[in-house]
């Protein structure tokens, strides 16, 4: 077999100093073989762990503006922040709290880590609530371990039971407030899984849950270290052997570190979890958090109820863009500006075909061409579906002339007018549907002047009598190839309202198309005619002189 790298030169790079993540062996693993059934339990960390990762925190007033986007997207579960990491955190955590501002079916969570005093101090601030997760956490991996802390397995574990027992006394001390336990070890992907397992389930056993106390598990990605199989691979194995597993809630909380976090998270929801933590667009530490709008619009397009209301996406990006004050990547999936917008010739022509077919009522099911959902259903109109540079192909421009202006452009006129479009934009960026309409009124439409002229008003009948008229005043000579009588209102709503004829004379190899408006279809037809005879003339006087190719 041909090694297809044999010719590659070695790069130089420090590689060595890596190491290979260890295989998990999990022979009889079952999540290749599960499709997708239904949303997981969505949580937001955008107020915490996304504003942790910002050059400029989010003011109170962008947290209120993020939390008013969350709440009103149909999150069930929202981390409000790490009250003890700042004095903005915990304001806010008890401005949501004072103002009543927590709807009847959301829960709002907060975190502390394993520490004197802050499991305490962080049940303090939630006082009054209605409903709040309480997490708290421990790093277990072994960098952590040895770097950190400079502790064993024995009292890392230790140290997890503590703030279990602590967690476990406190959550009754609220009158009026229903607190939910959730226990997490920190860099569960740099932790032997055995180990991860066995501070989990000795948490458990502290705790002893009942399915209705809503106790949550979750194994963090902090840092993504390996492929997502592998990932699902775990998580699986997590999921067969957590002790109370019927009674528990498993959360992911995935990081971006590799790229793969949506990929990551989509095989580890078939590999078991329940839930998963990330925030809007994946905005977050390092490479970012898992991007829950992505996830989500991986699921709707499949036919699943996401459990979030996307239909306002392009909104909720601005309002994101606002509070984080970091863009969202024009390319970003499912959201950004250019994700449903096609510049490539074929992929135009395909998507052009594909919504006619729509139109036509032919297909019931969402299948056109290079497009994965309906752009309408997250806010989109079609209008910025296609647009115009010089890789643009016959198919798009059409598409444009119709949705914007109205014209319904026969098919060779179509070819002829995307030759010279191509020629026109190389070099000019995007083009515009509004220069689009100059360059084709400049090019095609005969101007009042024709009429005056002498074309006035030709039937279709008389249309080829009419033509040769016109062709021998100016020395020339040709027949009527196509005529084309397009009545008001035929096509695109934005069209200019009036009759449009299009009319194609040829010359031998010489062909030439007109395009005429007027008020009466015999009007339009003439001036069609006149169009399509001064620009034959126009060509003949080109060739004759320089010889320039035809178009």
């Amino acid at each position: 077999m041909v090694n297809p790298t044999s010719s590659q030169r070695p790069s130089g790079m420090p590689f060595h100093k890596y190491q290979r993540y260890e295989k998990f062996p999990l022979p009889d693993r079952q999540w290749p073989d599960r499709m997708p059934e239904r949303a997981p339990l969505w949580a937001s960390v955008d107020l915490r762990d996304g504003n942790q990762a910002l050059i400029d925190p989010m003011d109170m007033e962008r947290k209120w503006a993020m939390y008013r986007l969350l709440v009103r997207m149909g999150f069930k579960e929202i981390e409000v922040g790490f009250p003890l990491s700042s004095q903005a955190d915990w304001d806010f955590t008890r401005a949501v709290i004072e103002r009543d501002a927590i709807p009847d079916d959301v829960t709002i969570q907060v975190m502390s880590p394993i520490r004197d005093g802050m499991i305490e101090e962080t049940v303090r601030s939630v006082r009054g609530a209605p409903r709040v997760i309480l997490q708290v956490y421990n790093p277990t991996s072994t960098a952590q371990r040895r770097v950190v802390f400079g502790m064993s397995r024995e009292e890392v574990k230790r140290l997890a039971l503590v703030g279990a027992e602590r967690a476990l006394k406190l959550r009754d001390s609220l009158p009026g407030t229903e607190i939910y336990l959730q226990y997490g070890t920190e860099s569960f992907t740099q932790t032997e899984p055995e180990f991860a397992l066995e501070v989990c389930n000795a948490v458990l056993d502290l705790w002893r849950p009942e399915p209705a106390e809503q106790v949550r598990i979750v194994l963090p990605s902090t840092v993504e270290c390996y492929p997502p199989h592998e990932f699902a691979d775990r998580i699986e194995w997590m999921h067969r052997n957590l002790a109370y597993r019927d009674a528990i809630i498993l959360s992911l909380h995935q990081h971006n570190d590799r790229g793969s976090a949506i990929a990551s998270a989509e095989l580890a929801l078939l590999a078991g979890a329940d839930r998963v933590e990330g925030t809007l667009f994946g905005n977050g530490e390092r490479a970012g958090n898992v991007d829950l709008v992505t996830l989500a619009m991986n699921l709707y397009s499949q036919g699943i109820d996401p459990q979030l209301d996307l239909s306002f996406l392009d909104e909720a990006r601005q309002i994101v863009e606002y509070c984080n004050r970091l863009p969202v990547p024009p390319r970003q999936p499912w959201a950004g500006d250019f994700v449903h917008t096609s510049f490539a010739g074929s992929h135009q022509d395909a998507i052009s075909k594909g919504l006619a077919e729509r139109e036509a009522g032919t297909s019931r099911c969402w299948d056109v061409p290079y497009l994965p959902i309906d752009p309408r259903d997250v806010g989109r109109d079609y209008q910025a579906l296609i647009r115009i540079n010089q890789q643009s192909g016959k198919g798009g421009i059409a598409y444009l002339m119709r949705q914007e202006h109205g014209y319904v452009l026969p098919r060779r006129l179509q070819i002829e007018l995307a030759a010279l479009v191509q020629e026109r934009a190389e070099g000019a960026g995007e083009i515009t549907p509004e220069q689009l309409r100059e360059w084709f009124t400049a090019e095609y439409v005969a101007d009042a002047g024709d009429a005056r002229e002498g074309a006035g008003a030709v039937s279709e009948e008389a249309a080829p009598g009419a033509l040769a008229a016109l062709l021998a005043e100016r020395g020339l000579a040709g027949t009527l190839r196509d005529l084309v009588v397009q009545q008001p209102d035929d096509g695109a709503a934005r069209g200019a309202a009036g009759w449009k004829a299009y009319a194609e004379v040829a010359d031998g190899p010489r062909v030439r198309w007109g395009v005429g408006e007027g008020t009466a279809r015999d009007e339009a037809v003439g001036r069609a005619l006149r169009s399509a005879v001064r620009r034959m003339a126009a060509a003949h006087t080109v060739n004759g002189s320089t010889g320039s190719k035809e178009r």
